[in-house]
Parts: structure tokens; sequence; C-alpha cells
């Protein structure tokens, strides 16, 4: 994705497998490789090569894994654009995986499962997905569970790049000010022996509800940390625009409707927001707040109520005009940097195969309607698309359960 004069340039190499690619026995094995390619690479054997050489070049450097990518990336100064693509290609292609350093790896990743579950916030997510989607690789950690961890030889590593790390599910991104010509000069020296092998699907999501889901963890915190979710759209639906102004109206900004009743009127937490993750074969919209124990399920009649009349009254003009502009006003904030113009492409090739631009974006999102609006809202908040999960001190699930009902 060339960008003008930006003097940054980053390179993101992506491949289409994460946890939901992984049986039960793999789950955290996606993971677990991605923290294993900064472990030496047959050209940079050394485990510290790869970081001393990136900061040698002023560069930053990370990788991630999610439900259906993983990716890696480096960013740097154009200048160093060759150098930067040949030191991910190599990362990517070429790990040598050393047993010694998958035992220590083991200690870093279970500390990290650690940190997680010590973090409700965080920990609130993998009880949604349990939830959710049960005992699914939807359902399961993208970190894995301990177990998984300390039984993983390296055999299993070897095993997983072959039938995943494949060219057929690689996707390669630059965005900087460098030229496509520039970029498949270097794609085609430096991929040249990437595997060819077939390419593997997923598990299908698939839905079975019939009426509110509720699953509490129950730990002694200062603090109820809730997700309301409703099963949604998957990326590329035609309803995900009115989905965006949905998130919109409801949980995104200090004048959304939750903000302005949860926390201005009714003072009862600090963060509230909604959002709506998309992906190939599902989707969930989702409201995060965290609120005192003694006040859950007056907030969850709340949220309810608030969902409740966006699929019964229209929203006026201006709070539909409001909606789009702070919508489309962020999509422009978060394409501001290289790195994530690099992920927000990566992201639409795997989940839709499609790539469109940020006015392409901007235009769906102006035609929405109220009506649109109302009718997804019509369409996703109901008992049979209903689930809570709740991280806290909370004594009597069976009254948050008797509370959970759309009327």
């Amino acid at each position: 994705m060339p960008v003008k004069d930006n003097p940054a340039v980053t390179v993101l190499v992506v491949v289409e497998t994460g946890s939901n690619y992984e049986s039960k026995a793999e789950n955290g094995l996606s993971h677990f490789l991605e923290h294993m390619c900064f472990k030496g690479t047959t050209k940079r054997p050394g485990v510290t090569d790869i970081v001393k050489e990136l900061d040698g070049l002023g560069a930053q450097n990370n990788a991630f894994t999610l439900n259906e990518l993983t990716g890696y990336y480096v960013k740097a100064a154009k200048k160093h654009f060759s150098k930067l693509f040949e030191i991910v290609s190599d990362m990517y292609l070429n790990p040598t995986l050393p047993v010694a350093e998958l035992d220590k790896e083991r200690g870093v990743i279970i500390e990290e499962i650690n940190m997680y579950e010590d973090l409700p916030q965080k920990k609130v997510w993998y009880v949604l997905s349990e939830l959710m989607y049960g005992d699914t690789p939807a359902g399961r950690s993208i970190l894995g569970p301990r177990e998984n961890i300390k039984k993983f030889k390296r055999r299993d590593f070897v095993d997983y790049r072959k039938k995943h790390h494949v060219a057929s599910k690689t996707v390669v991104i630059v965005a900087g000010d460098v030229s496509r010509q520039t970029v498949l000069q270097e794609v085609r020296k430096n991929f040249k022996d990437i595997l060819n092998g077939k390419k593997f699907s997923k598990p299908t999501v698939r839905a079975h509800q019939k009426s509110p889901g509720l699953l509490v963890h129950k730990k002694k915190t200062d603090q109820t940390h809730m997700v309301m979710a409703f099963r949604a759209y998957s990326a590329g639906d035609k309803r995900v625009p009115a989905l965006s102004v949905l998130s919109e109206i409801l949980g995104k900004g200090a004048s959304s409707r939750l903000f302005t009743r949860l926390r201005d009127e009714m003072g009862a937490c600090y963060y509230v927001y909604a959002e709506h993750d998309e992906y190939t074969d599902h989707g969930v919209f989702i409201i995060s707040t965290g609120v005192n124990v003694s006040r859950t399920q007056e907030v969850t009649r709340v949220l309810l109520e608030e969902c409740g009349k966006l699929s019964k009254i229209p929203v006026s003009s201006e709070e539909l005009q409001k909606a789009k502009e702070h919508h489309i006003g962020h999509l422009y904030l978060n394409l501001e940097t290289t790195d994530s113009m690099a992920e927000f492409y990566a992201n639409q090739e795997v989940t839709t195969g499609k790539l469109k631009r940020p006015k392409e974006l901007e235009k769906a999102v102006r035609m929405v309607t109220a009506k649109d609006v109302m009718k997804v809202a019509k369409d996703i908040f109901r008992n049979d698309k209903l689930n809570l999960a709740i991280v806290g001190d909370i004594s009597d699930p069976k009254a948050i359960a008797k509370t959970l009902l759309f009327k």
C-alpha cells in the first residue's frame, strides 16, 4: 500500500492460521510458534541476533496471534526497506526452533497465561468465548492451556509449520513510500523457496442457541467485569456498515447512549463501550463495562433497556449523523501510521479476500439510514442471540440469569 512521503515503512507477513485452526491437542501452538520465530534462523542462529539487528536499524518489531491469523511485522525508516523485508521473511521462513529455547519459552508463555488470569478485564473475554462457542476451536484461548504448553515437542512445531506456513496461506503487506515494483522484486527474491501446499481450512463456527446464555467466573475482585454479547454478522456482510453505526450510537464516544446513561447519569462505571468483531464465518456485537458487584443486576437491566430502545424507536437524524461522523473520523485517525494501515488491509484480505479502501468504507457508512440501524438492532437484540460473561465476586448468578431477558 503506497503511502507517499511517509518516512516510515512497515513490512507485515501474515499467515492464515490461528487458534481457530487448532485441534484441542494443538491449542496454543500458533501463539507459541509466533514466539519461537524470534529465537534464531538458519541465517541468524543466535537467540538475540534478530532483535540486535533490528535495534541497530532503529526498528520496531512485534508479532501477534489472533483467532484466524498470525502476523509478524517490522517498521523502520524507509531507507532500510530491503533489509527489513529480508529479516522478516527470514524469521517467517527459516526459524530453527532450538529445543533449549523451546523449554525456556514455555515458562514465558505460562507466565503470560498467569498474567491474563490475574487481569479480570482480560479474563472475561476467555469466559465469553467459552460461553458462546463451547469446546470448539473458537471457544478456546489463543494462548492455550498450561498442560499443552508444557507438553509440546519440537516436532509439533515443525509439522504445524509445514501444514500452515505455505504460499497459499501467506500474505505479505507493505505500507510506506515504496513502489509496487520494488515490493514485488523483494517478494520474488525472498519468498522463492516458500513451501507450497494444500490450503487447510478451519472448522466452521456454528451457532446453537435458543435462549440467553450466562457464564460467571467467580473471582474476588473490586469490580464486576462483564461483556454482553450478541451473535451478529461475518466480515463482508452487507449489514456491517449499519452495525458500525449502531455500535457508535450505543457505545463509542463520550456522548454515546451508554456512556451518558451509565457513567454521566448513574455514576455506575468508569468505562463502557460497544463494538463488533467480524470473522470469516461469524461475528459478535459486544458491550463491555466494569461495575461494582452490587450494581451488576441494575446495569444488566439498563444495557438491555438501551438495546431494546434501538430496536423499537428510530434514531434521530442528528444522532445518526453524529454517529457516522464519529465513525468515519476514527476510521482515518486509526490509519495514521504505516503499521496500522498494514494491519487494516491484512485483516480484510484474510477475512473477506477483498480489499476496500477507506473511502469505500466511508461511502457505505454514509448510506446507512435510521431504518437500517433499527433493522439490525431488531435482528441481533434477541434472547436467542444474547449472552453475558462475567468475572467477579458474584454470589447469586441465578438472580442475574432472571434479569437477562428481553421482554
